[in-house]
């Protein structure tokens, strides 16, 4: 087991060498960018919003009531709603879910090339296909996937509001004054560290299972299952190191 870590880790990182050269064609490099962007970000802007807009709603809700009958302020919702979701809940659920949606489509895409040969091909003519294909998914989930992060962090506020203040359970003007309290941007710095490393690791990991897959469609379904394993496990490990060596 220990020997297979060492292995597959020495061959990520030669891929992640190759991806790192210098391409051959920029405008190329750039349209395939862009098509990433379109398909990580604007794809996955609804089950983001869709998401981020319950956590928010349920974590307000359930704060609210746990304050209900206790002497603490209630404008205390807010301010948890507010520092939980910028520091943990919009980073890390957000990239475990696009781990599922965006990993295993970048795993099942690169092994698909892989059986059928388009990869090789590449190859045959000159082509750096670790660049090619690999550079323009990383370089776009670095861009886009901050950004989502941001959007979950903002819908997740706003559902935290509809969830407490039109139902009664506390007032505008608490939640808003909660939102307001004890606000330190170096939460916002956090936030967007943990994103741009979720990113890294959401398009490297299942592009390089993706890129190595051998055999039929049974090994391809089982890379695109363990690039989404693997992508959850190595986020959740990271955040329990970013939050320990920034907190």
């Amino acid at each position: 087991m220990i020997l297979s870590f060492f292995y597959n880790l020495g061959r990520f990182v030669n891929l992640f060498r190759l991806m790192l050269s210098k391409p051959e064609r920029v405008s190329m490099y750039w349209k395939e960018t862009v098509r990433q962007m379109n398909d990580i970000g604007i794809g996955s802007l609804m089950i983001i919003g869709l998401i981020a807009l319950f956590i928010g709603a349920v974590a307000a809700m359930q704060f609210a009531y746990q304050l209900g009958n206790t002497f603490v302020p209630m404008y205390y919702t807010g301010y948890v709603v507010r520092d939980m979701t910028i520091m943990e809940l919009a980073p890390t659920i957000t990239c475990l879910v696009l781990a599922g949606k965006v990993g295993s489509n970048i795993a099942a895409e690169l092994g698909g090339m892989r059986q059928n040969e388009q990869i090789d091909a590449l190859e045959i003519m000159g082509v750096n296909t670790a660049s090619y294909l690999i550079a323009p998914k990383l370089v776009a989930a670095l861009v886009v996937i901050p950004l989502l992060v941001a959007i979950s962090a903002f819908v997740s506020i706003i559902g935290g509001f509809l969830a407490v203040v039109p139902t009664g359970m506390i007032t505008e003007s608490e939640y808003v004054l909660g939102l307001r309290l004890f606000f330190v941007p170096y939460t916002v710095f956090m936030m967007f560290v943990k994103s741009i490393v979720f990113a890294f690791i959401v398009a490297a990991l299942p592009a390089y299972q993706g890129y190595y897959v051998k055999g039929g469609s049974i090994e391809l379904g089982k890379a695109s299952t363990n690039a989404v394993v693997y992508c959850d496990i190595a986020i959740l490990l990271a955040d329990y190191i970013i939050a320990l060596m920034m907190t």
